[in-house]
């Protein structure tokens, strides 16, 4: 089973930027994808890309977050700019490819001053 593994998560100010990477063991996925889920709230997709760059991102985060992939090194990308506390989750990896599918362990992004 392909294994997804984040790093790059931590603690940042408001305003502020961060990068997530998403690194993937085996196969390449068609799809790779964000979700996070803050405290309390149901897990929602931030971003997607598809393996030819199609990108599609939620409304909360268009003009701030950017996902890219290295298809060679088998990784995904979320930049995050212009944070904000709301955007306060653990950020989940999530890769597709047919009928099969993995999940990153997750990483914690807190945005506060």
């Amino acid at each position: 089973q392909v294994q997804l593994v984040e790093s790059g998560g931590g603690l940042v100010q408001p305003g502020g930027s961060l990068r997530l990477s998403c690194a993937a063991s085996g196969n390449i996925f068609s799809i790779y994808a964000w979700y996070r889920q803050a405290l309390g709230k149901q897990r929602e997709l931030v971003a997607q890309i598809t393996f030819a760059g199609s990108t599609n991102y939620a409304d909360s985060v268009k003009g701030r977050f950017t996902i890219s992939r290295d298809n060679v090194k088998k990784t995904v990308y979320l930049q995050m700019n212009s944070l904000k506390p709301e955007d306060t989750a653990v950020y989940y990896c999530y890769g597709g490819l047919g009928s099969s599918s993995s999940w990153g362990q997750g990483t914690q992004v807190t945005v506060s001053s």
